[in-house]
């Protein structure tokens, strides 16, 4: 029995000795450090991993997040040098440098978040306010985000928070802003068009009439060439009937009868009332042209060299 108590008594020695010991020991991670706090009054920080110790039942250990830490902030409403209003949807990443001034100011990252988000609000008015809608959007966005970085920086290190980075991820006008901008920039794009479109009518009107023009003109030296080279045709021809005219006067009275009977005598019922004696038909009755009771038919004189050839007179009732 004294032995089984000795043994109990022992047993109960080592898990209090065990427990002591293991109260006594606490772990720092990489991505945290710690602050060991005794009876409310902080008493040093670890800011190094690894194993380290603490008085039992008496310190407390604090665990601080040592890692870089995102601030979400909601998109707000900013107003330019220009007076011209963005919606401005920006973000920060900040770390906590001092663990101590950042367990005696905030205490917790929901509540560094809540003053980082007034801050940075605050930073994003002043920056802003100084700029233009077309330095914000386009030309100094990087300074900008850079003075506010360094402005949220210098308010955050109260709180023991060194700020790494401040990003702007959207810089847009409202909405019905947007709308008004949009339709102006329409209303814009259609003058243009219209006035595109009036130029190119306005061209080609010009091209139209140059084309017409050189029509007219190309048409009238057409005509002009036209008539004359047929003029000359007909002076060569005429050339041409009064040499074979002086050549053989009988054969050119001949040839100017057939020319008068083709034009005559159609085939779509061309009717004439003449003597079968007439001197139309002298070359019917006859195929030299000859009359009955007269001798050859006296020809005409022969005309001048390049004068137009005389026609030959049809006969009484034949068709002029």
């Amino acid at each position: 029995m004294r032995l089984n108590l000795v043994g109990g008594i022992v047993a109960a020695l080592l898990i209090v000795v065990l427990i002591i010991a293991y109260s006594t020991l606490f772990t720092v991670y990489q991505t945290r450090q710690a602050l060991v706090v005794r009876l409310g009054q902080p008493v040093r920080v670890v800011t190094e991993p690894g194993l380290n110790f603490k008085v039992p039942m008496i310190d407390n250990v604090i665990h601080i997040d040592n890692r870089i830490l995102d601030l979400e902030n909601p998109a707000q409403e900013v107003i330019a040098s220009d007076q011209k209003r963005l919606v401005v949807d920006a973000f920060a990443r900040y770390r906590i440098k001092e663990p101590l001034r950042f367990y005696q100011t905030v205490g917790t990252v929901e509540r560094a978040n809540q003053q980082l988000s007034i801050l940075l609000n605050s930073a994003l008015r002043r920056v802003l306010g100084e700029a233009t809608l077309t330095q914000v959007v386009r030309d100094q966005r990087e300074q900008l985000m850079a003075r506010v970085r360094e402005q949220l920086d210098t308010e955050a290190q109260a709180f023991g928070i060194s700020v790494v980075d401040v990003r702007i991820r959207r810089a847009d006008l409202p909405e019905q802003n947007s709308q008004a901008v949009y339709e102006r920039m329409k209303t814009e794009r259609q003058q243009e068009a219209a006035q595109f479109r009036a130029q190119g009518s306005q061209r080609a009107q010009e091209i139209r009439a140059r084309a017409d023009r050189d029509v007219t003109v190309l048409l009238a030296d057409a005509q002009s060439k036209g008539e004359q080279t047929r003029g000359e045709g007909d002076g060569e021809r005429n050339r041409i009937f009064a040499e074979a005219f002086g050549r053989d006067p009988e054969f050119f009275a001949f040839y100017r009868s057939m020319q008068a009977y083709e034009a005559g005598l159609k085939s779509n019922d061309t009717r004439m009332l003449l003597k079968p004696d007439s001197e139309f038909f002298r070359f019917f009755v006859d195929p030299s042209g000859k009359g009955r009771d007269s001798g050859a038919p006296s020809a005409p004189s022969t005309p001048a060299p390049g004068a137009p050839a005389p026609s030959v007179p049809p006969a009484d009732g034949a068709p002029k």
